[in-house]
């Protein structure tokens, strides 16, 4: 379990690594801004999904914990509030934003109501343990790559190595110490390819219940693009598309080809303007001096974090 000290001695050393107050954590030099603020990123907001629902304490979390189904815009607005603040706030925004995390997550405790993988039914979870925390973030820094490379030149072995070291310091935002992460880029991906192979990850009915709503349309009254669909398919390891009760065939293959060349085609060549999320544009704007964004981009935050600017 993450104990409150530990968490604390983790923020520490975010404050000592930071950019700078106004810079926040990473700054505008980092790979963390240049590939977090990338729309084209959400692509691969259903693969960093599925892949967190797959570890059963995640699922029955989300299951018996989340108002997802409740009110799914204000999660997805409350959770990337949240994230995006700890990207591009300033250096208090992000700490701020990492202890409300810290502290909704210590509520999310729980028992498993039947056996799933390696746990068995009636174990404990609860989100502030390290190996979820450490899972959870995986999910997001290996999408990220992902899906950026998917549509935009992708970044070179040297630049992976930078970006997994960011990682790190993202990670202390959650409380998972440099110690309890792969050294390197290399040892990460091991990780992660580790872990789609081992009895840790294993579809529970929770999370195909959960993965089904989503993808049906039911829980959010958007129907979910095949094209998506399939895309989400390709990207998950095979196994766990499976588990889902994914097929991805050929008609899937080319409906997720047609829709990738278009994007390929289009996406790099609209202005940043348009590509950037909101948060990434009001930090810029904050670095210029400026007291508030403009309009615009005030716009894209109540479309992104469902507010005018980051907490």
């Amino acid at each position: 379990m993450l104990s409150a000290d530990d968490f604390e001695n983790s923020l520490d050393a975010v404050r000592e690594a930071a950019a700078g107050p106004i810079k926040g954590i990473f700054g505008p030099d980092s790979l963390t801004w240049r590939v977090d603020r990338e729309a084209a990123i959400f692509l691969g907001a259903g693969r960093a999904l599925l892949l967190q629902l797959a570890h059963p304490w995640v699922a029955a979390a989300i299951s018996e914990h989340s108002k997802t189904f409740a009110d799914p815009v204000g999660r997805f607005h409350r959770t990337f509030n949240i994230t995006f603040t700890m990207v591009f706030g300033t250096l208090d925004q992000a700490l701020a934003a990492s202890r409300r995390l810290h502290r909704r997550h210590a509520a999310i405790t729980g028992t498993l109501p039947e056996a799933t993988g390696r746990f068995e039914a009636g174990s404990a979870y609860h989100a502030n343990e390290v190996s979820a925390l450490r899972w959870v973030h995986a999910t997001l820094v290996e999408t990220a790559l992902q899906t950026h490379d998917l549509v935009l030149p992708a970044l070179t072995n040297s630049e992976r190595e930078q970006y997994w070291a960011e990682a790190k310091l993202y990670a202390a935002l959650f409380g998972i110490r440099a110690a309890d992460l792969p050294a390197d880029w290399t040892s990460f991906a091991a990780y992660t390819e580790a872990m789609s192979h081992s009895d840790i990850l294993a579809v529970s009915p929770a999370a195909r219940d959960i993965a089904e709503q989503i993808f049906s349309g039911s829980a959010t009254g958007l129907r979910v693009p095949r094209w998506y669909r399939a895309l989400t398919a390709h990207l998950l390891p095979e196994r766990l598309a499976q588990e889902f009760g994914f097929e991805f065939g050929e008609r899937e293959a080319r409906s997720m080809d047609r829709a990738l060349t278009w994007i390929r085609r289009i996406y790099p060549r609209l202005p940043m303007r348009l590509r950037a999320v909101g948060p990434y544009q009001e930090a810029l704007a904050r670095l210029q001096g400026d007291k508030q964004p403009d309009l615009a981009v005030r716009w894209l935050n109540r479309l992104w974090i469902g507010r005018p600017m980051m907490e």
